[in-house]
């Protein structure tokens, strides 16, 4: 395949993105699963003209992070933090993280009776089932506005970061002692430091440097960033959201001292251009991450009666769960929060990070797709039946 062959492939897949997020609008069809089924298509043609083209898991595990870095930090520029609006952030966060343990409890217990290994990996392996994906929960619900919109933003990336910060601990070699808690709980006092540091330097570079490509620069010292603490296993998405945050709220942040040596007023400045690069970015790794995953799947393996009653089982359990805590915990609307809980990118890192010697046959990328794809059409009942708030700018 020449080069001009594979630009005009790739010009097609961005061309054929932006027609679905025309598209997810007007339908609510979330684009994702657009993007999955154009992927799934594409391999069964592949396979019927027997053409061989192999997805490298390392392409996909690449694309998956830098996506995952700026779906967070898109989510977290658009987030305002003021006063009012601490039990909406105090909510989102406790709904997160009760969600989530819980989930991945009962899926780990679950797989613990049915398999039989130990309750260690049967955590690791409940993890990414559990955490919501908030490269699919976030540009999903540009279209409802609102407290609904923040609170789900908040969720998905609280998810996020809750989602990496359990994995990490179920996978310590000390998990069932108690010094596993200490481990953990020094690893947290790190990445906030790492977070601080960090924004610092990465603000400080976006209010002194006045080159035209200095945003780029900005990402890639963020690329950085995250993979060193991750490299020291550490919940590195975390720094992403602060600075997001930091930058969006810089005269909240920035005041006192503080205020003359990164000047709030240049950040603000600079904020709108930022946004832009960001949410572009997003965009064009989520198209290939998703059209690469969908390709990666044989369709064949995922139409078994078996696994999809598995899958079937799954969501039963996690979307049962979440219902209970909205309905009678959180005592909240149920439309659309309780559909709107996808499995996406953030799943598909997490199950491609588990150790080979915690790995459960029964829980596959097959039964990985089969869940992202049962949650993904939840999410679109969901944003069907929730009311529609224009937005200023939409196109």
């Amino acid at each position: 395949m020449g080069p001009y062959s594979i630009l005009i492939g790739l010009s097609l897949a961005i061309i054929l993105s932006y027609l679905f997020d025309l598209a997810a609008r007007a339908t609510r069809i979330p684009s994702v699963l657009m993007l999955l089924a154009t992927g799934i298509a594409l391999r069964q043609t592949a396979d019927y003209f027997d053409v061989a083209v192999r997805v490298p898991q390392l392409m996909l595990e690449l694309f998956g992070i830098i996506g995952l870095i700026m779906i967070v930090l898109e989510g977290a520029l658009d987030l305002e933090l003021r006063r009012e609006k601490a039990p909406l952030i105090r909510r989102s966060f406790v709904a997160a993280l009760l969600i989530l343990v819980v989930q991945a409890g009962a899926i780990a217990w679950l797989l613990h009776l049915y398999v039989g290994a130990s309750f260690q990996s049967c955590l690791i392996n409940a993890v990414p089932l559990a955490v919501i994906s908030s490269a699919i929960a976030i540009p999903s619900v540009a279209n409802l506005g609102g407290e609904k919109q923040e609170f789900i933003v908040y969720e998905s990336t609280f998810s996020d970061i809750l989602g990496i910060m359990l994995f990490n601990f179920a996978v310590q070699d000390n998990f069932a002692q108690g010094v596993s808690v200490v481990t953990f709980a020094r690893d947290v006092m790190a990445v906030l430091v790492v977070a601080v540091l960090s924004t610092a330097a990465l603000a400080f570079l976006l209010d002194r440097i006045r080159l035209h490509v200095k945003f780029f620069l900005i990402i890639a010292f963020l690329v950085l960033v995250y993979s060193l603490s991750k490299k020291l296993h550490l919940s590195s998405l975390i720094v992403v959201l602060v600075f997001g945050l930091v930058v969006n709220n810089a005269k909240l942040f920035l005041q006192g001292p503080l205020a003359r040596w990164f000047r709030p007023e240049r950040l603000s400045e600079e904020l709108h251009q930022l946004k832009s690069i960001t949410a572009e970015s997003a965009f064009l790794i989520r198209t290939f991450f998703f059209l690469l995953f969908g390709f990666s799947i044989t369709i064949g393996n995922v139409l078994n009666g078996g696994l999809l009653l598995q899958g079937v089982l799954i969501v039963a359990v996690l979307t049962l769960i979440r219902f209970f805590y909205l309905r009678y915990v959180a005592r909240t609307d149920l439309v659309p929060e309780l559909f709107i809980a996808p499995k996406g990118l953030i799943s598909v890192l997490l199950f491609y990070s588990i150790p080979q010697e915690h790995l459960i046959g029964e829980i596959s990328e097959n039964i990985l797709f089969v869940v992202i794809l049962l949650t993904g059409v939840m999410m679109m009942v969901g944003l069907m039946l929730a009311p529609k708030t224009p937005q200023l700018g939409e196109y």
